[in-house]
This record gives structure tokens, sequence and C-alpha cells, in this order.
């Protein structure tokens, strides 16, 4: 049993952080240097849809196995005083992680589709705000999720 949620769990980690690289270091790059049509945002747009839906699934995903796992290993998750530092070091950057999840897809994504469709010049100051914090919030969740990734491959090798 355990072998297998630990494969579950890994295979969902894979898909929230590989799809987090892929819009960010492929997809998005691309679409920034495409400024000038339209249809590649829209594929953006509907790619990052798209990948929200599997996105937290997997997420769902790593919510059960996760759990699971530490009772597998005789981590009492009734006691947090209990648990290793490396433990709670991953689940505060796992629970900071969904805080910036959610921020960016329930807060600021719906925000930044209403500000995109106003031409630049008429921005408000929060719409170019909100603009420039929609593009660096992926980036320091990629970089948040990449520092669960190798706290977790440490607590693997405990």
């Amino acid at each position: 049993m355990y072998i297998a949620l630990v494969a579950v769990h890994i295979l969902a980690a894979m898909v929230w952080v590989g799809g987090l690289l892929f819009l960010s270091l492929v997809l998005a790059p691309l679409i920034r240097s495409q400024t000038t049509a339209p249809e590649f945002m829209a594929l953006f747009r509907s790619a990052a849809l798209r990948f929200r839906v599997v996105a937290w699934a997997a997420i769902g995903i790593l919510l059960i196995t996760g759990p699971m796992l530490l009772s597998e290993r005789g981590i009492a998750l009734t006691a947090p005083s209990s648990w290793p530092d490396l433990v709670r070091l991953k689940l505060a950057l796992v629970g900071v992680l969904l805080v910036l999840t959610v921020l960016h897809d329930l807060v600021l994504g719906p925000r930044v589709s209403h500000a995109v469709a106003i031409p630049e010049a008429s921005r408000t100051a929060w719409e170019h705000l909100i603009v420039r914090t929609a593009r660096w919030l992926p980036r320091i969740s990629l970089l948040l999720a990449l520092a669960v990734v190798i706290a977790a491959v440490v607590l693997a090798r405990d």
C-alpha cells in the first residue's frame, strides 16, 4: 500500500509541478514574444484554464495522499509538535503554495482578464499592479513548488 501511495503522490506532484514548469518556461515566453497575435494570448488563456482543472485535481490527490503517507511513516497527524522539522517546513511551503494558487486562480485571474482587455494606456494604476502581480505570482509559486520537491526528496532519504 505504501509504494502505491508514494507512486500516486509523486505522479500528482509531477503533474502539478510539470505543468507549472511548462506554462512558465515554455508557453508564457512564447506568448510574450508574440504580442501582436491575439490568438496566441487566447491559446495561453485556454491552456491555463485547462491546466487549472488538472492542477486542482493533482492538488486534491496530494492533499489526500500526503497525510496518508505521513501516517504510514508513523508520524502522528494529531501531534504537529512531534513532527520532524523537515515535515513542518514542507507543509509550510505547501500551505503558502496553496494560498498563492488560490490567490492566482480565484482572485487575480478574473481581474487580470478584465485588465488586459483594457488598452494599456487606459489602465488604472491598480490594473497595472494586478497585471504585474499576475506575471510574478506564478514564478514565485514555481520556486516554492520546486522547494517542496527538494524537501520531499530530502524527506524520502530519512
